[in-house]
């Protein structure tokens, strides 16, 4: 009797669970807007950055009761995982992770943390307490900065280690599927 699921080649593996490609997706689209096309201080600025944090927010949530390679469990980046990673990619031979490598893991949970922050300042922002205040904005300024040059850092990433470990990285976020070439 079939499942309905079509089987896998053998350096194929379901990785991302729909869940986590729209969280990936979306949040894409939330800080490109954000950060190049809205004006800061509008209004769809702001419900952008809501969105965006209460994706993170969902994605904490599914790092803990999600699929597999969602999960934390499986990716967090450990000192010895870490450890791990950088001595095989200095050494030319780098691990195969279906998931995220600990380097991946540590991009992402850097990525979460910096919408997280840029997501209370801009709310702070518009608290009596810190409205027009300029340290503020421009820690929230400068948090977007960050957040825009350490996404680009991940995408770059993505491309190289894609190379490396012979992986098409950007189609399994898109498919699921992780395959190796």
């Amino acid at each position: 009797m079939s499942t309905g699921a079509s089987p896998l080649a053998p350096e194929q593996r379901r990785v991302w669970d729909p869940l986590v490609r729209v969280f990936h997706w979306t949040l894409v689209g939330c800080v490109l807007l954000n950060g190049f096309v809205v004006d800061d201080g509008e209004t769809l600025h702001q419900w952008l950055g809501y969105l965006a944090t209460g994706l993170v927010l969902a994605r904490i949530a599914w790092g803990f009761v999600g699929s597999r390679h969602a999960r934390f469990a499986d990716f967090f980046p450990t000192p010895s995982r870490v450890v791990r990673h950088v001595r095989g990619l200095l050494s030319g031979q780098t691990e195969m992770h279906w998931g995220h490598n600990p380097l991946g893991a540590l991009m992402m949970l850097l990525l979460m943390a910096l919408v997280l922050s840029l997501g209370l300042t801009g709310w702070l922002q518009t608290t009596d307490a810190f409205w027009g205040v300029d340290w503020m904005q421009e820690l929230h300024e400068a948090l977007g900065d960050g957040l825009l040059i350490a996404a680009g850092v991940h995408a770059a990433a993505a491309l190289v280690m894609g190379r490396l470990e012979r992986t098409r990285l950007i189609k399994a976020m898109v498919t699921g599927v992780k395959e190796r070439y």
